[in-house]
């Protein structure tokens, strides 16, 4: 396999320079986890992939990688930064040639943010070359690493994924696709898998189907991906979703499906409806961009307020304020608009400009505030940085009244489960109640969809604890899948391995 690197150039630290974040209100959300991509069947599949990984590129925006397959060998390319910056020129995906190919965006969510942990990984087996990309998280990978590496497997990166591959090269079953299941059998946790082999493509996704996996069709290609829109940007039709337990395997005789795992209730992160899932997505039948909608209407059936005017917090809270002001019968207007053409990092001299870093990327629209009773709708708080801001930022521009409206319950518990979230003692709802909630983002009022309007606005009757069909843990705290690595205390500070410039 011939891998081609991405250089960055790094700069000393010196007092002089203070680095201002442009992405101010999305530091406070929960962080992306990661997209998978992979087609068969096509000799454009390097192109393919990386158009698909360019439509996933909000999955995750730290690294990127590909992994192409011509019959006769594998060819990769992985790199630090966004799709665009790996893969615009023709010189890059020239080399990538084959007709099946894999590709992964990468969020950190296990291990360091460094080249070595950027997906797919890649071994050579005695069956041949295998690549892997997975988008989730295991949660008893620290302890299965432990008694890997005591039998003598040597690690090359940090991630939670590479647990797979030394569980398939240690397993005693004889088929590729026996050992995937032997592995899979031993890991516990959510996963979304795409994995390219000596001429076939497969697409795995855990029991409970708690991270997305779409299959879709262009021709006679068969596409998988994290979500339908990358299969629009590339002319592909969705098919289906990869079922809970499902493996598919995909090669020159065509698809076929097997179930070797126990069933298990189905609990779909539903925090994908909320934030995660681009809106023009389809994602277990169920439209994105009408499911926040709903949200923004059963927000407004259950807590809303006179006000003059509904305002979005960009570009996430846009539907389900849509759907609070049809609902409420008062205007929307985008009163904060949002400068896309900015990058992700900027440097200035001095801490007094990095401090206006947050208009940056965000400016209030005064003609929509000023004077007005003002309710903000965004999906979710975290640690309660970005809401204070906003809201600090709406009360300069004029507004006389600022009401704040989350269209997600109180975010208490952290995600195990492929999401970075910080640790609970940072999270605003786990430490204070709503009135100190308010108080911190000096709003005059603050309201969050309760779990039953979520449920409800999901087409239930509201969450009935006995028949949960969605994962909902960062709200209620109950994990449906064993957290053994965090219960038992194996999680380490930091895996024993050299640091790597990135």
């Amino acid at each position: 396999m011939t891998e081609a690197k991405e250089t960055t150039c790094t700069m000393a630290a010196d007092a002089r320079f203070s680095e201002v974040t442009t992405r101010p209100f999305d530091d406070d959300h929960l962080r992306e986890e990661c997209a998978i991509f992979g087609i068969y069947g096509t000799p454009d599949a390097a192109a393919h992939t990386a158009l698909g990984l360019h439509a996933l590129q909000h999955r995750g925006q730290e690294a990127t990688g590909l992994v192409a397959f011509d019959g006769k060998h594998f060819h990769a390319h992985r790199g630090m930064g966004h799709v665009a910056d790996n893969f615009s020129q023709h010189s890059v995906l020239d080399r990538l040639k084959g007709h099946a190919a894999i590709g992964h965006n990468r969020y950190a969510t296990t291990g360091e943010t460094v080249l070595r942990n950027v997906q797919p990984l890649f071994a050579d087996f005695d069956f041949g070359g295998f690549a892997i990309g997975h988008n989730g998280n295991l949660t008893n990978a620290y302890l299965v690493r432990r008694a890997l590496v005591k039998k003598g497997c040597i690690f090359q990166s940090t991630t939670d994924t590479e647990v797979i591959i030394h569980l398939m090269a240690t397993s005693t079953q004889h088929t590729v696709l026996d050992r995937m299941v032997d592995a899979l059998q031993k890991v516990d946790g959510a996963y979304s898998l795409v994995c390219l082999m000596n001429d076939a493509l497969i697409g795995v996704r855990d029991p409970w189907g708690i991270r997305p996996l779409e299959l879709g069709k262009l021709g006679d290609s068969w596409i998988l991906a994290s979500e339908t829109c990358a299969f629009d940007i590339i002319g592909a039709d969705a098919v289906r979703d990869v079922e809970p337990g499902e493996i598919i395997v995909i090669d020159r005789n065509g698809l076929r499906s097997i179930k070797p795992f126990p069933a298990a209730p189905r609990r779909f992160c539903i925090f994908e409806y909320i934030y995660f899932s681009r809106p023009d997505s389809v994602v277990e039948g169920t439209s994105v961009y009408e499911a926040r909608k709903r949200i923004g209407a059963e927000l407004a059936r259950e807590s809303h307020v006179d006000a003059d005017v509904v305002i979005p917090v960009p570009d996430s809270g846009v539907p389900a304020a849509i759907g609070y002001a049809a609902q409420a019968r008062i205007p929307f207007e985008l009163g904060i608009i949002r400068n896309h053409y900015v990058g992700r990092t900027f440097i200035e001299p001095t801490d007094q400009i990095r401090h206006l870093g947050v208009k940056l990327k965000h400016n209030a629209n005064r003609n929509q505030l000023t004077g007005k009773r003002v309710i903000l709708v965004d999906d979710s708080i975290v640690r309660g940085t970005t809401s204070t801001k906003i809201v600090e930022m709406v009360r300069n521009a004029g507004a006389s009244e600022v009401h704040m409206r989350i269209a997600s319950p109180p975010t208490t518990h952290s995600c195990f489960y492929g999401v970075d979230t910080p640790e609970r003692s940072k999270l605003l709802a786990s430490n204070l109640d709503l009135a100190g909630m308010t108080r911190f983002i000096g709003a005059d009022s603050l309201a969050f969809v309760t779990m039953d309007g979520l449920y409800r606005a999901m087409g239930e009757t509201g969450r009935n604890p006995r028949a949960v069909k969605y994962c909902d843990a960062c709200f209620s705290g109950d994990y449906p899948i064993v957290l053994t690595d965090q219960d038992g205390g194996s999680v380490p500070a930091q895996l024993s391995l050299l640091a790597e410039a990135s």
